[in-house]
């Protein structure tokens, strides 16, 4: 792995962009908060101050519930057909399209991915969320029931259900895919015909605040979208809190999660909420052993393993252990660590300084407790937040490094004898978001998938996105899903309707 960074510049473009102080929008307009205050976001490769964001707190949070239950009520929002909500949804896909390589360099300036993941994947994946939820805008239906009263013989009535928007939602995502958790979240608010206050990780919010930019562009009225960045233990908390907001929507730790539940207790608002995980991957003794060891580095090494999805505890069955643990230690070695804007890079840094550090502090717990790195196990150089790509062995369920979710690259491998013995680890776990199966027996694939307590099985696969795919956890890892179908339920109520006739 290399270990001398580079930094290669983005486009002018971009750096005028990140060089200005960023305002938040609310009610269509750019304002500063009504603090006064900013706060800086961080280049992860560097450590160095990128921009500076205003800081929303309560007051701006409360400035823009009202301007959106205003666009919600009686702005022009409510007055659009379905057939012209969807075009205006269609337009937003097709601006990020235009303005990619901007996105893309956003993203990875102000998380730290890799450009060339950043340009293949979480770009096109929030145009085309955008483009799918455009569809769904004139699908959106109810049914028509027949009654059969049994207090009114003879009578007769029609009976139907109407799907109504759930009014102004607020929407609180992640730092670890900043453009596309957006679109995850926008893409069905939007479609449904809700309004939204969204508040980006204090982290990465540039993303977010320049796609403001393009759904003004797009026509989309004011009011409808509010984007108010600053902190989670003051704007989010005050957004999750907020009478004036009918449901929360919110991406990120299982932690912060239950906070914000408490939080939306007081007046009992709607809850959706996508959380951690610590996700099994299994790889079975009768696998095509080169596509399970390339799967299984791919399922946790990617985006820097900070994602609540990567397969971090990798099971193989006994007789091919060894083979799996130094394929993958071999790929990890191979992986080249820098600057996300470097070309040839494979890993950026993680996001953040205390990330770094908590990733560090769960390699110093496992390591201490008795694990043995196969490769990595620290850190990497002194400049920026990055940490070499980690396997470990010898770990068992007792183990934090094993329990835990870690969001960083960090994979620990245990084998397991059978699979009432691999079933029973699995799902030993308080998460239930995702797992992963390899195997060249599809019907024993198949009997694992319905015994795995997990939202999302993927087989000989992993980290396959669509946005027609719903994607969500069971247990800890969160309540409703995400993108496909499922995701409309979330932001809409039904309305039953009964007439005598």
């Amino acid at each position: 792995m290399a270990t001398a960074l580079k930094f290669a510049q983005p486009e002018e473009r971009v750096s005028n962009f990140v060089s200005r102080t960023h305002k938040m929008l609310i009610n269509g307009k750019w304002v500063e908060a009504l603090s006064g205050k900013t706060f800086p976001t961080y280049n992860p490769a560097t450590g160095e101050v990128l921009a500076r964001v205003a800081e929303g707190d309560k007051a701006d949070i409360d400035l823009a519930v009202k301007a959106a239950r205003a666009a919600f009520e009686t702005g022009p929002w409510s007055k659009l057909t379905a057939s012209e909500r969807g075009r205006l949804i269609w337009k937003i896909a097709d601006l990020i399209e235009e303005n990619l390589e901007e996105f893309a360099e956003l993203e990875t300036l102000d998380n730290g991915k890799p450009l060339k993941v950043a340009r293949a994947a979480d770009v096109p994946l929030a145009v085309d969320l955008f483009r799918y939820m455009a569809g769904w805008t004139t699908k959106i239906e109810g049914n028509t029931i027949p009654l059969s009263v049994p207090y009114t013989p003879g009578a007769k009535y029609l009976a139907y259900t109407l799907r109504e928007p759930v009014g102004v939602v607020g929407q609180i995502i992640p730092w670890n895919f900043p453009l596309l958790m957006a679109a995850w979240k926008l893409g069905p608010a939007l479609a449904t015909g809700c309004t939204v206050v969204l508040k980006p990780a204090e982290q990465t919010p540039l993303s977010c605040l320049r796609l403001g930019e393009l759904i003004q562009q797009a026509g989309i009225p004011d009011g409808v979208v509010n984007i108010v960045p600053g902190y989670g233990e003051t704007a989010g908390a005050a957004l999750a809190a907020h009478p004036g907001v009918d449901k929360i929507a919110f991406t990120g730790s299982t932690e912060v999660g239950k906070i914000i539940l408490q939080a939306a207790a007081g007046n009992l608002k709607k809850v959706s909420l996508e959380l951690g995980g610590k996700s099994p991957n299994v790889v079975l003794g009768d696998v095509d052993l080169d596509a399970a060891i390339a799967g299984s580095a791919s399922a946790i090494f990617f985006n820097h393993g900070q994602c609540c999805c990567a397969g971090s505890r990798l099971y193989v069955e006994n007789g091919i252990f060894d083979k799996v643990v130094e394929g993958v230690a071999a790929r990890a070695e191979k992986i080249k660590v820098g600057s996300g804007m470097e070309a040839s890079t494979d890993m950026g840094p993680l996001v953040s300084e205390e990330q770094l550090n908590r990733v560090c502090s769960y390699l110093e717990s496992g390591l201490s407790e008795g694990a043995k790195a196969v490769t990595g196990g620290a850190r990497q150089g002194d400049k920026g937040y990055f940490v070499k790509p980690t396997v470990l062995v010898n770990t068992n369920e007792k183990m934090k490094v094993v329990r835990e979710e870690i969001f960083g690259p960090v994979v620990t491998v245990i084998p397991f004898k059978d699979t009432e013995d691999l079933v029973t680890q699995a799902n030993n776990s308080v998460y239930g978001l995702a797992a992963g199966i390899w195997t060249r027996d599809i019907q024993k694939a198949h009997r694992l998938a319905t015994q795995l307590r997990a939202g999302t099985v993927w087989i000989n696969c992993y980290n396959i996105f669509d946005a027609a795919l719903p994607f969500g956890g069971y247990k800890q890892s969160g309540w409703g899903r995400e993108m496909g179908h499922d995701a409309l339920e979330m932001y809409t109520e039904v309305k039953a309707v009964c007439a005598a006739l």
